[in-house]
């Protein structure tokens, strides 16, 4: 299984990035997907997820902000992140549960490398 995320960089507070996150190797529309995210000297916290039938759920810190959607015809998840702040900050990592064959109920679970996103004032 494999999880590459792209989309991170350098942006001003107030501004917007869409992170991507494609899988590989894994039954994609079986799969609950999530995004995860690690500040400096920090725990890695969940950020959003996104069930297979495109139920959402968030944190409490991003709601309103942040939109988790899947588009399981690319077998990619994306975390559109609008009203930046400095203090999300972090390492955002992808993160896969789900088979890696069609019909099994045997799961995975796999992550990516992560995007670094940084928030500057």
């Amino acid at each position: 299984v494999q999880l590459v995320e792209s989309g991170g960089g350098l942006v001003r507070a107030g501004g917007s990035l869409k992170l991507s996150c494609t899988a590989s190797g894994i039954v994609f529309k079986s799969s609950r997907m999530y995004w995860f995210r690690q500040a400096p000297g920090r725990q890695r916290d969940l950020v959003a997820d996104i069930t297979t039938r495109g139920n959402t759920n968030y944190a409490d810190s991003v709601k309103g902000r942040f939109t988790i959607s899947r588009d399981n015809t690319k077998n990619t998840v994306y975390l559109q992140v609008d009203s930046l702040k400095p203090e999300n900050t972090a390492v955002y990592y992808c993160k896969a549960v789900g088979p890696r064959v069609l019909g099994s109920t045997f799961t995975y679970t796999s992550w990516g490398q992560g995007t670094q996103v940084t928030v500057s004032t």
